[in-house]
């Protein structure tokens, strides 16, 4: 799937623009708050419901206006369907083909979308929920019906720990018990078969980057040495004190390591930078090895906090991707975006976006 054209309104910056982009790679320059960046975060808002620079989606909204308005055309084997959102006071009105999007899960199958922004180090330093959200979205493009349990186990969650925070009967409580057990463990069969592939396009892609394998490995959540239903067996009294569910698929993690070292304590931002380029390329490698639609792939200012040659190397490894390409940069003419394939350029200057090839 690609994106074939995008309007934006009242989001952030900018008042309007609309831009015919190309299939390929699309280079968008400009100075810093000019809004380039806001270009990239609207098209991952229209394919995920969410921007990937904050939580709040009223500070997306442009100064003195209600609402923003997205849309586009994706086009998918050789048809075009429009796709749109609307996000203001009463929440995200989205629609794909004259018809209203059952929810966020259906817009991320419409248009998946990743991104590598100056942030990037988060998905290797931050905490397991970016890692757990990192690959339970490449799960979803390549196992159709994971989602499904993946609901299932929440909502069980979801009704577990609202017993135990009520202190309602023991008996209220466990009454979720097996299905939390059957739901968790198929969401977990799921990622441990998506890792089978996965590990060995992210380790490909740290060597092309860091020089050496970029290694994952998965704590699931709960012992090795217990069942599911034993460790939440175990995890009783702990959970019934607090009134919290400690074990199971929702507190699982991904380590990441390369050079023989967790990648959370290098101490070089751009080392980071690479090594969490590295996951997200390499799981684009791995979905599209299993006929996962083509995604769209946003490169926000890849030279920040890289030297020349590892810009380089990013640059080759992005390239090589089957992927629409959306990169911003400050200066345009920067040696190493020269092997960016041709395609659009654009440039962005106080939210107004003039359209350079």
């Amino acid at each position: 799937m690609r994106l074939e054209r995008l309007t934006v309104e009242n989001f952030r910056c900018v008042a309007r623009a609309e831009l015919e982009v190309d299939s390929r790679c699309n280079l968008i320059s400009g100075q810093n708050a000019s809004g380039k960046t806001s270009l990239l975060e609207a098209i991952f808002f229209l394919g995920r419901g969410r921007s990937f620079r904050t939580a709040r989606n009223e500070a997306l909204v442009r100064s003195g206006a209600e609402a923003f308005v997205l849309a586009g055309r994706v086009v998918a084997a050789g048809r075009g369907q429009p796709i749109g959102m609307r996000v203001g006071p009463d929440g995200i009105e989205a629609r794909f083909g004259g018809r209203p999007v059952a929810g966020l899960a259906e817009l991320a199958t419409l248009l998946p979308v990743q991104a590598i922004d100056p942030e990037v180090h988060r998905l290797v330093e931050g905490g397991p929920h970016e890692r757990r959200r990192y690959l339970d979205w490449g799960v979803f493009h390549v196992e159709p019906t994971f989602v499904g349990q993946w609901r299932r186990y929440q909502r069980a969650l979801r009704q577990r720990n609202a017993a135990l925070k009520s202190r309602q009967t023991v008996q209220a409580i466990r009454a979720w018990d097996g299905e939390l057990v059957e739901a968790g463990q198929l969401v977990n069969d799921y990622r441990v078969r998506y890792m089978e592939q996965l590990q060995p396009a992210v380790a490909t892609a740290g060597e092309r980057l860091l020089g050496a394998p970029v290694e994952l490995a998965l704590n699931r959540g709960w012992s090795v040495e217990r069942t599911l239903e034993d460790a939440v067996d175990a995890s009783w009294l702990r959970d019934v004190e607090r009134g919290l569910t400690h074990v199971g698929p929702h507190r699982a993690d991904l380590s990441v390591r390369f050079g023989g070292a967790m990648a959370r304590d290098r101490v070089s931002r751009g080392q980071q930078k690479l090594a969490a380029a590295a996951l997200l390329l390499g799981q684009l490698r791995c979905d599209a090895a299993q006929d996962s639609p083509v995604a769209v792939l946003l490169v926000d200012d890849p030279a920040a906090e890289l030297d020349v040659g590892n810009l380089e190397r990013l640059v080759a490894e992005v390239v090589d991707l089957p992927a629409q390409l959306f990169v911003t940069a400050l200066d345009a003419e920067n040696p190493a975006l020269r092997r960016l394939p041709p395609g659009q350029r654009f440039h962005v200057e106080h939210g107004s976006v003039t359209r350079l090839i």
